[in-house]
């Protein structure tokens, strides 16, 4: 994500948490727990466990596919849908939940049979089925829903989740929430899965969503848009967006599809951005390693909304949105989508190193980064509140602050610590050994430990774990000094 300039100070993400109840057997035999009952199981933990949000999120299942059909008319700004979610049980399941926002639902299956259901607090719907799901065994549940989709108003970042757009239509955008304002899902980052999405809107509108673009059909003044997101991805990367988009088709040289999307009024603007996405990307990957996508492209709104987004594959731009944003949010293609945090504490791998991308654009078109850094280290050296944010495990509500510019300084330290070589094979490593799956900021300065052959802990202690401006052995390390 990059937040518009004046929101960057500080972004308080608020959540509403509810609670998971799960049951598992105390027996280790595998025949008995096939045989679970109510009776014989006991109420394990609730919540995904983030330090911050430990509610956030539910335990016991992983998903593993979103197939998502829904129908949106912008007119009544209604939504209706039917949300079968494939899923494996990691415990004896008597109940389970899944997290959803400000819409009802009237039905429930599980295994293709009634199952009881409860909506309770503000986001949680607690799920009965007819009979306990065995640990190991994967489960189908069919959420039929619908209403009007909330937009989620936060006091520092402003509005994100679903959100009506000034040119008519809707998107769904935010973070670290916004998939369970349209759809029910386990909302963490750490139970990635794959989308399909089959969105209908009234003709003569467009549904853009994740991934690559399936069939297209028309029935009684309705079209629908069909778009299937194979690599699994987090719940807040998700996304739709509807609207009467100028919609614009190509392929990267390796043959990926891009599909490009303009809202009304945005395209004179906006394409010639949009149209550096390829060479963009092709640099990225020179430094991260391949594109670790199966799909590109973009999708910009007319809405000056306060940040823009990196939904998976087709990032959501803002209408401030300059070829600075295109680059940060194609980075995180690598760094959030390819390989997402594990808590919210982790946040500076996605956000340190997407910044520092905008200062690997500026060094591919001749910028002297060790000069920048230099003259950004002393402008900013007596300025204290530049450098008080921790860049990991800074606090709920402290998650974006530093990131953006201190974490840009301090990935560029890292990178002269290290040598060019080790630096950019590390992060090409690190993409490989993670992609698809979630990874923590310790287990990244494990990697660069490793990688280097030397003992970082001073480093990162100074950068990335303590407040304040670092001593100067780090702060100007041989490989930038003068």
């Amino acid at each position: 994500m990059k937040a518009r300039p004046y929101l960057i100070a500080l972004v308080l993400i608020v959540l509403v948490a509810g609670l998971l109840v799960v049951f598992r057997t105390p027996s280790n035999d595998p025949a008995k727990q096939q045989a679970t009952s109510p009776e014989a199981a006991v109420e394990a933990g609730a919540g995904a466990g983030d330090p911050y949000y430990p509610t956030d999120g539910n335990s016991g299942y992983d998903v593993t596919l979103y197939d998502l059909a829904i129908t949106y008319d912008p007119e009544a700004k209604k939504l209706d849908g039917v949300a079968s979610i494939t899923a494996t049980a990691t415990e004896d399941l008597s109940r389970f939940n899944l997290d959803l926002e400000g819409l009802k639902v009237s039905d429930v299956k599980v295994g293709g049979q009634a199952a009881k259901f409860a909506q309770e607090g503000d986001h949680e719907l607690v799920i009965t089925p007819s009979a306990p799901l065995a640990s190991g065994k994967p489960f189908t549940a069919v959420v039929t829903y619908g209403g009007e989709p909330t937009t989620i108003n936060d006091a520092s970042l402003g509005r994100s989740g679903w959100q009506i757009s000034s040119t008519g239509g809707a998107f769904a955008a935010g973070q670290p929430h916004s998939a369970t304002t349209w759809f029910p899902a386990n909302d963490t980052p750490k139970d990635k899965a794959a989308l399909k999405i089959a969105a209908r809107v009234p003709d003569g509108w467009t549904a853009i969503s994740n991934g690559i673009e399936g069939p297209v059909t028309r029935d009684g003044g309705w079209t629908t848009f069909n778009w299937s997101e194979e690599t699994p991805l987090a719940t807040y990367v998700a996304t739709v967006a509807i609207d009467k988009f100028e919609v614009v088709r190509s392929t990267l040289p390796d043959g990926t599809p891009v599909v490009d999307a303009y809202a009304p009024g945005t395209s004179a603007a906006k394409k010639p951005i949009q149209d550096q996405g390829p060479e963009v990307l092709a640099h990225l990957a020179t430094r991260f390693g391949p594109y670790p996508q199966r799909a590109a492209g973009g999708i910009w709104v007319a809405d000056q909304i306060g940040f823009s987004l990196e939904t998976q594959t087709r990032p959501i731009y803002a209408a401030w949105a300059d070829l600075e944003t295109l680059v940060h949010e194609n980075a995180h293609m690598w760094f959030g989508d390819a390989v997402s945090i594990k808590s919210w504490a982790d946040i500076c791998i996605n956000e340190c190193l997407a910044s520092y991308a905008q200062w690997l654009w500026l060094e591919h078109e001749g910028t002297d980064l060790d000069e920048r850094y230099r003259d950004q280290v002393e402008q900013r050296r007596e300025r204290s509140s530049f450098w008080a944010p921790k860049l990991y495990d800074m606090g709920k509500g402290n998650e974006f602050r530093g990131v953006y510019d201190k974490g840009l300084l301090g990935m560029h330290a890292l990178r002269k610590q290290v040598g060019d070589d080790v630096f950019f094979k590390a992060l090409q490593s690190w993409v490989s050994e993670h992609r698809d799956g979630n990874a923590s900021w310790p287990e990244f300065e494990e990697h660069f430990k490793k990688a280097s052959g030397q003992d970082l802990t001073g480093f990162f202690k100074a950068w990335f774990r303590d407040s304040g401006i670092p001593d100067d052995q780090y702060l100007l390390p041989v490989g930038v000094r003068r």
